[in-house]
């Protein structure tokens, strides 16, 4: 089964998270495919990963950039897995079939806790994925930035 955790933003937005997130997924030598909600947003993201620091240096690319196969980090708005990553992010809305669900090891729902549309969304999707036998875990931001497993 894979695991599945939603991360809950309420303090910060997206473009602060995803990078954090990222370097973690990366710390572990496994390839990374970011799901986006549309192209537009995938080439700015694209675009926040190179300059949220000048401390730090994320790999990654985008069907602009092309050589999939070489980025250890992907951003796409469709379906395609080319650099075969077991990690798998979905942003901005983005969704995934079930088939899709069970070929990565572990799937990060990133959500935005000030959308309507979002938190119903998220909230479809895990009731979809723990229908499915999947394992499930809630995190939240407190007001220092730091995140906590809110369902153990």
């Amino acid at each position: 089964m894979t695991r599945v955790d939603f991360y809950h933003l309420q303090n910060q937005p997206l473009e602060l998270i995803l990078p954090k997130l990222l370097e973690k997924a990366y710390e572990t030598g496994k390839s990374t495919l970011v799901k986006v909600g549309n192209d537009e947003r995938v080439e700015f993201l694209n675009g926040v990963l190179w300059t949220y620091s000048d401390n730090s240096f994320l790999p990654h690319g985008s069907k602009k950039d092309g050589n999939a196969e070489l980025q250890p980090i992907w951003l796409t708005s469709g379906d395609d897995n080319p650099n075969i990553s077991s990690l798998l992010f979905l942003v901005d809305g983005a969704k995934v079939d079930s088939d899709t669900l069970v070929k990565f090891e572990r799937v990060f729902n990133v959500f935005d806790g000030h959308s309507t549309e979002a938190l119903e969304q998220a909230r479809s999707f895990w009731k979809e994925v723990k229908s499915l036998g999947h394992e499930c875990f809630y995190w939240q931001q407190d007001n220092n930035g730091k995140w906590s497993c809110k369902n153990t």
